[in-house]
């Protein structure tokens, strides 16, 4: 039987590759993100085992619904990885920009939250997995930055929410990848990790058997 996994942030980048590397093992695959040409594109080359829900994550009820929709349309949801986040250009606190970090903390924080509170229930009946995107920065203290204080709370969340699934033998995972080639940076970072490196790591995280609940990957680049 099929297995289903919902990614946010998946039109490019990380949440695209997982896309590819879960169909390769099976899996059918939800695909959400703001970009509906670039879902539609990636949707095309994944062929029938990839639905397409263009929606905003911060948007609560057009994510519900979106959830919702994946759960009828492939009888079922196993995991979920919460991938969708974003930076800042303006680093630092007194030089920082409030209204760049009250859009940045909805996404990097309260998005996953949405996630995790619509999907839960889909996932207790299939004792299924939540999977997140960290990062480096949520284990370093880094000068001033809102953006690793974000990824903080997630590592900090995720194991609280691993504790919670727990209880009905669900399991999570916080991916924690350093620096990663993709549009997050202006220029291109070929000697860093690459996309398909982070879906590995999470595609690891699924296929582990059930005895075994894999709470944190930490990759850094071996360059």
């Amino acid at each position: 039987m099929s297995r289903t996994l919902l990614i946010t942030g998946a039109s490019s980048g990380i949440g695209a590759a997982t896309a590819r590397a879960a169909v390769e093992k099976g899996w059918n695959v939800a695909l959400l993100a703001r970009s509906e040409d670039k879902l539609a594109d990636l949707a095309g080359e994944l062929g029938d085992a990839a639905l397409t829900l263009p929606c905003d994550v911060n948007d609560r009820t057009a994510l519900g619904e979106a959830i919702d929709k994946a759960v009828s349309h492939f009888g079922g949801l196993d995991a979920v990885f919460a991938n969708a986040g974003k930076g800042t250009d303006k680093p630092g606190i007194e030089k920082g920009d409030p209204e760049d970090w009250h859009d940045m903390i909805h996404l990097n924080i309260l998005a996953v939250l949405y996630t995790a509170h619509a999907a839960m229930p889909h996932l207790r009946k299939t004792k299924g997995h939540f999977v997140v995107t960290g990062s480096k920065a949520g284990r370093d203290h880094m000068k001033g930055s809102v953006y690793s204080a974000t990824k903080w709370f997630i590592h900090g969340l995720s194991e609280n929410i691993a504790e919670e699934m727990r209880e009905w033998g669900g399991r999570a995972t916080v991916i924690a990848p350093g620096m990663v080639n993709t549009a997050f940076f202006d220029e291109p970072k070929p000697d860093k990790l690459q996309p398909e490196d982070v879906a590995a790591a999470v595609v690891f995280a699924l296929e582990q058997p059930r005895t075994s609940a894999v709470r944190e990957i930490y990759l850094m680049p071996n360059d």
